[in-house]
């Protein structure tokens, strides 16, 4: 027998602009201006990698979690992609739906604890346009990032300068959405279309192994994803090196670079940690700093706040690319 199912119709959705947020534009940060203070002695080696990698044309993929975006490094983002210095964005569901939020209405981040003791945490009306963009995407045979972004681009939100995934698709750089069923709010809503989500999402995780067939000598940068990007990049990279091995090629000769806030004593993160350490089930160590570049290739640890790790990042590698590109900020 069928087991009974949730009633999506009773649900009531509100205006978003009905909801208090935690966060609005003001948040992003101007790179015409200096970043947050802060140091670490990788941050200069990764850069020369990253300027290796944009000379040879090899993928610099930076894959990350929403809480980049809520932090306000929209705008440093979208400096390294203008300059070549990232080829492609990656990011969870959340971040997608962050993104689509400030650029519609330059707020976004609601108070879990404040609207789960409600019954109305995620049941907002406008975010749930997401949905039918998903079920627009399959029509048009693209992925989720681009369908995201071309909608905020051609109606011209607001704030769609702000928008990575809209300034992604104006550009003409993959940026992708990589959906956990059940893990965004957009889930909950009566339109969601779970069949839309998962064959859009899936565009995007070909879209993104395709650019991983050309990471060799490129950088796989991972933001504060814990999961979903350490895990995404595995079977990507997995695919990719089936078949490059059935040509006698090799996907080995590449950067990693990890930034999250979870302290690893020592520099000794090229090593798995043993199963009897907590920190074997911290993924990104034990998959992007160490199993993945076991062949050859190098791989960093950057322990920091993204509001500070990230635009410092941009600021080395961008005043690297060109020392004078603060001024040329808004320039044609």
């Amino acid at each position: 027998m069928p087991y009974p199912i949730f009633d999506r119709s009773k649900l009531k959705l509100l205006p978003l602009a009905e909801r208090t947020h935690d966060v609005d534009i003001s948040i992003m940060m101007d790179p015409s201006s200096q970043p947050p203070t802060f140091q670490h002695e990788a941050l200069e080696p990764l850069a020369e990698k990253m300027l290796i990698a944009k000379k040879a044309k090899s993928t610099i993929l930076l894959m990350y979690g929403a809480h980049v975006i809520r932090t306000g490094n929209a705008l440093y983002m979208i400096e390294l992609m203008k300059q070549g210095l990232v080829t492609h964005f990656a990011t969870n569901g959340a971040g997608g739906i962050h993104d689509f939020e400030l650029a519609l209405i330059g707020k976004t981040c609601e108070s879990v604890a404040k609207y789960i003791s409600e019954g109305q945490f995620g049941l907002w009306k406008e975010t749930g346009i997401i949905n039918d963009i998903a079920k627009q995407a399959i029509k048009d045979k693209i992925g989720l990032g681009e369908a995201i972004g071309r909608y905020i681009w051609e109606n011209n939100l607001p704030y769609r300068d702000k928008s990575v995934l809209a300034v992604a698709y104006h550009l003409g750089i993959p940026a992708t959405i990589h959906v956990g069923i059940g893990n965004d709010i957009i889930h909950e809503h009566p339109n969601c279309d779970g069949a839309a989500l998962g064959e859009s999402s899936y565009t995007d995780f070909l879209i993104y192994t395709q650019s991983i067939t050309n990471l060799e000598k490129g950088v796989f940068l991972n933001f504060g994803s814990a999961v979903t990007g350490p895990e995404i990049y595995l079977k990507a990279l997995a695919m990719a090196r089936n078949v490059a091995h059935q040509k006698g090629q090799k996907i080995t000769n590449f950067t990693t670079a990890v930034f999250d806030i979870q302290p690893i004593e020592g520099k000794n993160f090229h090593k798995t940690p043993t199963k009897d350490s907590p920190q074997y089930y911290f993924r990104p160590w034990k998959t992007i700093l160490a199993r993945t570049v076991a062949d050859g290739g190098t791989s960093y640890y950057i322990q920091g706040e993204h509001q500070k790790t990230l635009p410092n990042l941009a600021s080395v590698v961008l005043n690297k690319n060109d020392p004078n590109w603060r001024s040329k900020i808004g320039k044609k």
